[in-house]
């Protein structure tokens, strides 16, 4: 047998590898450097995991949060395989004993952060040791282009001195190919093999809905995964306060999680949410790169992510284990204002203290880039599928992906969409261009204010034009024509509604455009995902074989997912194998986990079995 599947059957339980995957893993024991962007849940840190069990070799992983490195040791340890993290909250002798175990040679993986290893002697030590491979997790994090950089990962460019023999690879989840080529040059990769995966996430359910009744829509959004593991990520440290004190008073077990809270206090939800005592976080962006916990079923953004980048590797937490997941996005024009805001605000403070302006303008630039293409994304009414694979410059041949709002019929397209914008347009100029948008809603609504009395905007011929929609109905259409660039706005805190040049066409009647009726609650459509992956499958008897993975959690102190994923609990509840033999058929089981927790399964299925029927080895043929 091929030593790769060899080894990706006894450790991992698996037959077959993901696309690009085996790609990685051959480059990397080739020695050759390479740099492998594949999206969240696609499968990267096995390309790195399993070639030293092949090499028997020592092999370093550079990774960015302490969290992060002790889910991946407690995952492989638990899978058989010997691997360590170094970091700083280690004491003087626990430093001393990994040093000592590296030398003879016990660990295949040392895990370690940017500024553990070239910050101090490590470098030094790990020098005097054969190392084979370095690979850097979270790679886009040393590019000033990408969405997430970060000083510290600049240093890793001295790698190539200090271990000038050493293969390096890349992986990253999001990088445009702006960001890619900054990561090539930054680390002087030579003559890398570049490998780009589908950045299509099939298994996820993307919906965006207009922001009305935050905890409103979020306690409904909560309630439909009860019992199942939650994100939600809000733009601020109150926000997440907020949010999670909101939700407590609606009956929802959920705790925040921010960068302002003590190491402590981080810890105890971490944990909590790995290890099951917690389904719903509500956290800043600081939450979520630090998890491994592979069975979130839904990712909800409170608020609008900064970038398509975010966005794609916020939503990318979810569904890590190829079951179907659901990503909702509450998305509301005030969340463009408070990022340009704390953007400009940032970009002031840093330009009275720097010494290269121009630089910080183009950085400046390239923020408010990225967040005019987050919205127009949230904006639009495509395929939330074929909009982020074509906006990380891939190509989407599927006409209906099935799984989405707007593929599901869940998003309506106003047919008189043109006459619409029309009667909009001619309110603006109609109130002289001097009011924002809530006054504009207000007038074509016909609201009886104070200031449209003062004004005599109940006068007007464009007063009460759109009674049919509610006011903040038209204000999602007046923001859906500023994102296309048919209404302008003014600059300041208090902006106003202009008309611009590209209004005068549209008034005319030269030109039509398309706009989404604004819709709050719909009725779901279940992805085709979510169809398939239920089929045959006894749900009770996912439930029950959940509780035995807890337990099982509980008594070794590990997050339950480090036991089995939800996807091989879901294969044993369709598949119902009766003995070790067709045990060994369930993908996710190798021969370490089938050894410990394989008898303890056999016998809740035998249990089952004896209590309600249904048969077993259902379509598992022993060879």
């Amino acid at each position: 047998m091929d030593p790769i599947f060899d080894m990706l059957s006894r450790y991992w339980g698996y037959d077959s590898l993901r696309p690009l995957q085996e790609e990685a893993i051959r480059c990397n024991l080739d020695g050759r450097d390479s740099l492998l962007v594949m999206p969240t849940g696609g499968g990267k840190s096995l390309t790195y995991q399993l070639p030293p069990l092949v090499a028997e070799s020592l092999d370093i992983v550079i990774s960015p949060l302490v969290a992060l490195m002790k889910d991946q040791v407690d995952g492989l340890r638990e899978a058989g395989i010997s691997a360590i993290a170094f970091d700083g909250g280690l004491s003087h002798s626990e430093r001393m004993k990994i040093r000592k175990e590296l030398e003879e040679g016990v660990h295949r993986l040392l895990f370690v952060s940017p500024e553990m290893l070239l910050g101090g002697s490590l470098i030094g030590f790990i020098r005097s040791l054969s190392i084979r491979s370095v690979a850097i997790d979270e790679a886009h994090c040393i590019s000033q282009w990408g969405h997430d950089f970060r000083p510290e990962y600049r240093q890793l460019a001295a790698l190539r001195d200090f271990l000038p023999g050493v293969s390096i690879h890349a992986c990253t989840a999001t990088a445009t190919p702006r960001v890619r080529d900054d990561i090539v040059q930054q680390l002087q990769l030579r003559n890398p093999e570049i490998m780009v995966g589908s950045f299509d996430r099939p298994n996820l359910t993307y919906r965006i809905r207009p922001r009305e009744n935050r905890k409103k829509q979020l306690l409904e959004e909560v309630r439909r995964h009860a019992g199942e593991a939650v994100i939600i990520y809000a733009l601020s440290r109150k926000d997440t306060e907020q949010i999670s004190e909101g939700l407590r008073s609606g009956g929802v077990s959920a705790a925040h999680y921010h960068a302002g809270l003590t190491r402590e206090e981080r810890s105890r939800v971490h944990d909590a949410f790995a290890r099951e005592q917690l389904d719903v976080v509500v956290a800043t962006v600081a939450f979520g790169m630090g998890i491994d916990r592979s069975n979130v079923r839904a990712v909800i953004h409170a608020s609008m992510p900064r970038s398509v980048e975010h966005y794609q590797q916020e939503t990318g937490r979810a569904g890590r284990d190829g079951d179907p997941a659901e990503c909702v996005l509450l998305h509301s024009y005030a969340d463009v204002e408070r990022w340009r805001s704390l953007a400009e605000r940032s970009f002031n403070e840093a330009m009275a203290e720097t010494d290269d302006p121009d630089q910080l303008r183009i950085a400046f630039r390239a923020q408010e880039a990225l967040l005019q293409d987050m919205n127009a994304i949230a904006t639009s009414a495509v395929c939330r599928h074929r909009a982020l694979v074509e906006y990380f410059g891939q190509t989407y041949d599927k006409e209906d992906c099935g799984s989405c709002d707007v593929c599901l019929g869940e998003v309506d397209l106003i047919e008189d969409a043109t006459t619409i914008a029309r009667k909009i347009l001619s309110c603006v100029a109609r109130v002289e261009e001097r009011f924002g948008v809530q006054h504009v809603a207000d007038v074509l609504t016909g609201a009886k204010t104070d200031m449209i009395r003062r004004c005599g905007h109940d006068q007007l011929s464009t007063y009460d034009l759109l009674s049919e929609f509610s006011k903040s109905a038209v204000s999602n259409l007046i923001h859906q024509l500023l994102e296309q660039g048919w209404l302008s706005r003014s600059p300041g805190d208090r902006p106003v509604v202009q008309l611009n040049a590209r209004s005068s066409p549209l008034l005319r009647g030269e030109v039509e455009v398309s706009l989404l009726r604004p819709k709050t609650k719909v009725d779901r459509r279940t992805s085709k995902a979510e169809e398939a992956s239920w089929e045959d499958v006894d749900r009770d008897l996912f439930e029950h074989l959940r509780m035995l993975r807890k337990t099982i959690a509980e008594e070794i102190g590990k997050p339950p997912y480090v036991v089995f994923p939800d996807t091989t609990l879901r294969a044993l509840a369709k598949h119902r194998p009766a003995s070790d033999e067709t045990l060994t058929f369930i993908r996710g089981i190798g021969e370490t986990k089938r050894r410990r927790y394989g008898a303890r399964f056999l016998t809740a299925l035998d249990d089952w079995n004896d209590e309600h029927g249904g048969g077993r080895d259902l379509g598992l043929t022993a060879s």
